[in-house]
């Protein structure tokens, strides 16, 4: 067994690649770019909700609240009449990256520190870089990419915009495989 320590480099490394990396594609690829699209006659939708004063949040509409209310003949026609919707509000005024920026770097060290605790324990020091590679690119990949199905499951959002995320995964999970059998201690 390796020791989880001894993979420190590792970990912080790909790190830093994946966050790199997506940097890259958000602001030189863009292939993203069309992930969201504009609301019609956004500015009527705005000035309409604006008036509700909406706490950032999560949200649903029509809201059911349990099963049994979502079979209430009221809640169907709601659902039939529409629109239907589940919307995030974001706090109000300019958009700020800084704290996104350090949760995604967080983010991404967790990945990375769970693809060390994985592999210290499947692989032997000393292991190939093939199995290693293997081994980190899998966890990777389902630490950047799998839960990212729930939402085209059950929110119902974009299958494009999932499959083009999961691919970003992929590349993530590559990088990190990649960084963890160029570094795996012998």
């Amino acid at each position: 067994m390796v020791p989880v320590l001894s993979l420190w480099l590792p970990t912080v490394l790909s790190a830093v690649f994946v966050f790199v990396a997506s940097w890259i594609i958000h602001t030189v690829l863009q292939y993203h770019r069309g992930d969201l699209r504009q609301l019609p006659r956004e500015d009527e939708v705005m000035e309409a909700l604006r008036r509700f004063e909406i706490p950032p949040g999560d949200y649903g509409m029509p809201h059911g609240g349990s099963m049994a209310a979502m079979k209430d003949p009221g809640f169907i026609a709601k659902m039939k009449a529409g629109p239907v919707a589940f919307m995030t509000v974001l706090p109000s005024g300019p958009p700020t990256m800084g704290a996104s920026l350090l949760l995604w770097f967080l983010y991404t060290l967790l990945v990375s520190g769970l693809v060390a605790y994985v592999t210290c324990h499947a692989l032997p020091l000393g292991a190939g870089w093939r199995g290693v590679f293997r081994i980190a690119g899998c966890v990777a990949f389902a630490g950047y990419s799998l839960a990212l199905l729930h939402d085209s499951i059950w929110y119902k959002r974009q299958w494009g915009w999932t499959l083009r995320s999961m691919f970003d995964g992929l590349i993530y999970a590559l990088l990190t495989a990649a960084t963890f059998g160029w570094l795996w201690p012998s």
